[in-house]
C-alpha cells in the first residue's frame, strides 16, 4: 500500500504511488513524521481533520467560488518568502456572518499550501526547512487554556500544565513565519488575554509576517468587540477581507 493519500507532497512528487512512496520516504518523514502526526505538519498545530486538506480537495471549495478565487491567488504569493526583494506576503481576513461556511477549512488549506511551498522551496534552494514554518492557533481553545489556569482555587496540577500549553502556543503563534488565528472575534475577554492576543498580532504585523484570520465579525466591527481600536487597526494593516457566503454546512448529513 502506497502513501500518496496521506502526504501533502503527493501532487508535486514524481515518486507518488510508486515503490518508494512509503512511511519511510525521507521527505514524508520530514513533513509528516513516521506516524503521519509529526514532522513539520504536526508542529503546525492543526487538528487531525485538517492535516491533509488542500485548496484543491477542500470540501468548502464548491460552495465558495469567490473566496477560493482569492485563496488561490493568495497562495501564488507564497514563493515570495524566499525573495527578500519581492513584495511582502500580505494577510487575509476570512469572514462570514454564520459559522460552518468553510472559513476554518480554507485557512487550514492555506496553511498547508504555505507549509508545502516552504518545505519544497527550501529543499530546492538547498536550505534547511524551518521546523515550524507555519502554526494554527484556535483562539477559542487558547482562551480556554487561559481560563483554566486563572480560575480561583484551581489546583496547581491543572493550572501549571494549562499555563505551559498557553504560553507555548503564544510563542509559536508569534514566531512562525505564517500563522492562522482562527476565530479571533472572541467576546468577554479579560484585559490579560486581550493583551496577549495583541502581543501576537502586534509582533506579526511589526515583523511583516503573513497571517490568516477567521471570524464571524466583520473587520470593521472588531473595535466594538475588542473594546478598543488598536488591535483592530493592527489586524487591518496590509490585510484583505474575504467574505464567505451561504448557510452553515455542519448540519448536513
Amino acid at each position: 500500500m502506497t502513501n500518496e493519500s496521506r502526504c501533502l507532497l503527493a501532487s508535486k512528487c514524481a515518486q507518488a504511488g510508486g515503490g518508494h512512496c512509503t512511511n519511510h520516504c525521507e521527505l514524508y518523514l520530514g513533513l509528516h513524521g513516521l506516524d503521519g502526526a509529526g514532522g513539520r505538519s504536526g508542529a503546525a498545530g492543526l487538528a487531525e481533520d485538517y492535516r491533509l486538506v488542500t485548496l484543491k480537495n477542500s470540501p468548502a471549495r464548491a460552495d465558495q467560488p469567490g473566496a477560493y478565487k482569492a485563496a488561490d491567488a493568495y497562495a501564488q504569493t507564497f514563493d515570495r518568502q524566499f525573495d527578500a526583494e519581492a513584495d511582502r506576503i500580505k494577510s487575509l481576513y476570512l469572514y462570514s456572518a454564520k459559522s460552518g461556511t468553510g472559513k476554518t477549512t480554507t485557512a487550514a488549506a492555506l496553511l498547508n499550501a504555505y507549509l508545502t511551498a516552504h518545505y519544497i522551496g527550501a529543499l530546492k534552494r538547498e536550505l534547511q526547512p524551518q521546523q515550524r514554518p507555519a502554526y494554527f492557533l484556535d483562539v477559542n481553545s487558547w482562551q480556554n487554556e487561559y481560563n483554566e489556569f486563572n480560575r480561583p482555587r484551581v489546583p496547581d496540577a491543572i493550572a501549571e500544565p494549562a499555563a505551559k500549553r498557553y504560553y507555548a502556543a503564544l510563542e509559536a503563534a508569534k514566531r512562525a513565519s505564517f500563522a492562522v488565528l482562527d476565530d479571533i472575534g472572541v467576546r468577554d475577554v479579560t484585559e490579560g488575554f486581550r493583551g496577549d492576543l495583541h502581543t501576537i498580532i502586534n509582533y506579526r504585523v511589526t515583523n511583516r509576517m503573513p497571517t490568516v484570520y477567521t471570524s464571524n465579525i466583520r473587520m470593521a466591527d472588531l473595535p466594538a468587540v475588542f473594546g478598543e481600536a488598536r488591535l483592530a487597526d493592527r489586524i487591518a494593516d496590509q490585510c484583505r477581507e474575504v467574505v464567505f457566503g451561504g448557510e452553515s454546512k455542519r448540519r448536513r448529513l
